[in-house]
């Protein structure tokens, strides 16, 4: 028998149950009055004291009071007459039924179920299904208990559901479970009048020997990413350094291939110096020279000399600069140096050399008395 049966089962005969308590009780009344010598015996008034209770017993059993949450199925001698809205009803005493169905949402508990899974691991799983009564009148004729019913198919699918499936999954796809289970019971609680609100699998539970060895694998994997982290983590510290080596060796060789250029402009500038100060400075040098041998030759009153014009020439372009006089020839020009070529001028970075010779500054100062120092030494030389 089913528990909603059982339930009205109970309600009818509580009900029937009262009425022949309170007939009884006025029985009781009368015969102890009887007893007593109170009331006179009287079969009349007998009579009367069973009606009266056994009315009391008709309208008590022929009231219905019908919840705000429910409906109730109707019987009258084992037939079904109707669904009782929730109020006060009048039901024909005595001969009649009633079975409740809570319209409510009810949660139905999927006890735990041992399954095996594709991959052969054990699993033991519990579940929790949401229904609600849609028709009371077929949740009544088409199945005798449909909680019970329920019940027991969400068992069933769960362990199929479970079957389908690999270890990995039903720990990991929880909601694939619950989808499966609510689509193999929406079929026939459909037919019962009930429909699957919801299905949750609450818990799955692998046996203790498969929990170790996931435990044991998960512990594996952990190990191996960290080592795979650690190795990143190295070879990236290794190409920074390496990075930061050759860029480190890039600047010290730039450093030193400037030094050495600025060294070999230094090198060129100081030559080019020389260069024009003993060149400037080799005419006047032979004058000189010429000078002192004609002083000499002058110390000899009887001999007659014929110099060429060349010299005379060059005696008085000089004149002015060695004897503070004009020469036998008149003024002329100064004896000037020759230039250099573009081609020359270009090798040698003349063009470099007048810049930093006309700097200003300590630069320029420093340049200048450089200049003057190798001019000194080239004529001394």
């Amino acid at each position: 028998m089913s528990r909603s049966a059982a339930r009205s089962l109970g309600r009818a005969s509580a009900r029937v149950t009262s009425s022949l308590t309170v007939a009884a009780l006025a029985a009781a009344a009368v015969g102890l009055a009887v007893w007593s010598g109170v009331v006179q015996f009287d079969p009349m008034l007998l009579v009367g004291l069973a009606l009266l209770a056994i009315t009391v017993a008709a309208v008590v059993s022929s009231i219905e009071i019908v919840e705000a949450y429910e409906k109730r199925a109707l019987t009258v001698f084992g037939e079904f007459r109707e669904l009782l809205e929730p109020g006060l009803h009048v039901v024909p005493p005595f001969v009649s039924r009633t079975y409740p169905f809570d319209l409510r949402t009810q949660t139905l508990d999927v006890p735990q179920q041992e399954a095996i899974t594709r991959d052969n691991s054990p699993v033991i799983a519990d579940a929790v299904v949401y229904v609600r009564v849609m028709d009371a009148k077929r949740a009544f004729l088409e199945v005798e208990d449909y909680r019970n019913a329920t019940s027991n198919l969400a068992q069933t699918t769960l362990r199929a559901a479970l079957g389908d499936m690999e270890l990995d999954e039903t720990l990991s796809q929880r909601e694939k479970i619950n989808a499966r289970i609510r689509e193999e019971l929406e079929g026939p609680t459909d037919e019962w009048g009930v429909r699957v609100e919801a299905v949750e699998v609450r818990e799955v539970t692998p046996s203790g020997a498969v929990t170790g060895a996931m435990e044991q694998q998960t512990a594996a994997e952990r190990r191996r990413r960290a080592m795979i982290l650690e190795a990143q983590g190295e070879r990236r510290s290794a190409v920074e350094r390496a990075e930061g080596d050759k860029q480190a060796d890039i600047v010290r060789a730039q450093g030193e291939k400037q030094s050495q250029i600025l060294e070999a402009q230094g090198d060129a500038i100081a030559t080019v110096l020389r260069a024009k100060s003993a060149e400037s400075m080799g005419e006047r040098a032979i004058v000189e020279r010429g000078m002192d041998a004609l002083t000499e030759i002058g110390t000899s009153p009887s001999t007659t000399y014929v110099l060429p014009q060349e010299l005379t020439s060059m005696l008085s372009r000089y004149g002015r600069h060695l004897t503070g006089s004009d020469g036998a020839a008149g003024d002329g020009p100064p004896l000037e140096s020759l230039g250099f070529d573009e081609e020359t001028s270009e090798l040698l970075g003349l063009d470099d050399i007048d810049s930093i010779a006309a700097g200003n500054g300590a630069g320029g100062m420093d340049f200048e008395m450089e200049t003057a120092d190798i001019e000194r030494d080239a004529a001394d030389e």
